[in-house]
């Protein structure tokens, strides 16, 4: 490639070599978002389904099964329970056409049982903090055994000395 003529007066490249020809705008992570809802829904991908499963299936339908996988135009559908896994055989050819009239591309239906892992809810901060050991007000003080130092006798149970020469203990 030949650069010579496009140097400036000065000698200097052009400033169309140096600058980019496209600055790319910066958006907000609300823009970001609603740019992916769009495209989950316009491409009728699982995401979509979720979303519109229960307009499409019902209610009492919706709350005990649900779509598990899109893949090659087949969903699946999962429950736990026998008798949901019966409803959705015994309704699977509404279903379908009602999917299909929603404009969801799927050539078939597959119906499998399904246990969902139910997730532990952790503790909140008030929960954590009212069994902490560090805590003075409730468990009171007592001399560490290593630094002879004032500590709460939480800690000091729970590692035999106090949380500083924890510390020193984890960091050696």
């Amino acid at each position: 490639m030949n650069y010579t003529n496009d140097k400036n007066a000065e000698g200097r490249m052009s400033d169309k070599y140096l600058l980019k020809k496209k600055e790319q705008k910066l958006s907000s992570l609300s823009n970001c978002i609603d740019k992916l809802k769009v495209e989950w829904l316009k491409n009728k991908s699982i995401a979509a389904l979720w979303n519109d499963w229960p307009r499409i299936a019902g209610n009492k339908l919706a709350s005990n099964c649900i779509p598990l996988n899109f893949q090659g135009g087949i969903l699946t559908i999962g429950s736990n329970h026998p008798q949901w896994i019966q409803a959705l055989i015994f309704n699977r050819n509404q279903l379908l056409a009602a999917l299909r009239a929603e404009g969801h591309e799927i050539k078939d239906l597959r119906i499998q049982q399904y246990y969902p892992q139910k997730i532990e809810p952790k503790d909140n901060e008030t929960f954590i903090w009212e069994k902490h050991p560090s805590r003075v007000d409730i468990y009171g003080k007592k001399k560490c055994p290593i630094c002879n130092a004032p500590s709460p006798i939480g800690e000091i149970s729970l590692w035999g000395k106090c949380g500083l020469c924890r510390r020193n203990d984890l960091t050696q």
